[in-house]
């Protein structure tokens, strides 16, 4: 083996790549840490908690931001920064729960569309066009208003609402990869659609799905909150971001601690998810892949 063929770098990885480009972008790595901040609160809310959230004090009602209070208090003498770190958790599962659901909803019914033709495409390509003409939130605060007041039902009110997303992205996909050469191949081997489904279209449409779920975490998020804050979500006395802001609007002007902390809370995580999206997006598009 020669000097110069000796230094030649092994070829790197896609994933290398791919986490080197992701790391490049800086406002992805900023949304990646506080997106990580927030999970870890959320986590370890037991031991981060300066107080139980769920404990009154009649002589701490609407108390400013102090050394013993950092965030203040509420209109029941609860700790807030208690009770934003614990209302993380009902943020972050509503987006993390509602957005797998919503993908194992429609991926696979967006797959059986591609891959199917015919009346199954034509119904299932219909009915997510008309979810879709509905707007988002609407269609969760119908849905949860008929599941009934609940963290769970809210959960599922937005899976299904962000579902259809999914069932176009998977179908597009797969009426893309449906006609290649290599998909051609596969079927004149004799793999069934089961098979070219789960083998052969399905890791391809892997990078934009992650994308999108990471985008829709963001959105389910904002949703969660709305339903709380309407009294369709987490219900009091347990922490919700959205249901602090709905105690807060009545105190605005005497306590407007009551609602900035949660706000910034939605707008940060909201944010950072964003982020993560915009810089996965570019990490994991082929022609940057190439440089």
């Amino acid at each position: 083996m020669s000097a110069t063929q000796a230094r030649v770098a092994p070829p790197e990885s896609p994933f290398r790549r791919a986490l080197r480009q992701f790391f490049r972008h800086r406002l992805a790595v900023f949304g990646l840490v506080v997106v990580t901040a927030f999970v870890a609160a959320a986590v370890f809310a037991p031991l981060l908690a300066p107080y139980d959230p769920l404990q009154t004090s009649w002589t701490l009602v609407r108390k400013a931001p102090s050394a013993a209070h950092w965030f203040g208090t509420d209109e029941n003498g609860r700790d807030v920064l208690a009770r934003v770190i614990y209302g993380a958790r009902a943020s972050l599962m509503a987006g993390v729960v509602a957005v797998t659901l919503a993908a194992l909803i429609g991926v696979p019914l967006g797959l059986l569309a591609g891959l199917s033709g015919g009346w199954t495409e034509t119904i299932i390509g219909r009915v997510a066009d008309a979810m879709l003409a509905v707007p988002f939130l609407i269609l969760a605060i119908a849905l949860a208003a008929f599941l009934g007041p609940a963290l769970e039902n809210a959960m599922l009110a937005i899976a299904i609402t962000a579902s259809p997303v999914f069932v176009r992205l998977a179908r597009g996909m797969a009426l893309e990869a449906k006609n290649t050469d290599w998909a051609e191949a596969a079927r004149a081997l004799g793999n069934p659609p089961w098979r070219l489904a789960l083998v052969h279209v399905l890791p391809n449409i892997i990078p934009p799905l992650m994308v999108q779920a990471t985008l829709s975490i963001a959105e389910a998020i904002i949703a969660e909150a709305s339903l709380s804050f309407l009294g369709l979500g987490q219900q009091p006395p347990s922490p919700s971001w959205g249901s602090m802001l709905n105690s807060a609007q009545r105190f605005l002007t005497q306590a407007p601690w009551m609602a900035i902390y949660p706000g910034v809370a939605i707008f940060l995580v909201v944010l950072a998810f964003n982020l993560v999206g915009d810089g996965l997006r570019d990490a994991l598009d082929p022609r940057s892949q190439r440089r």
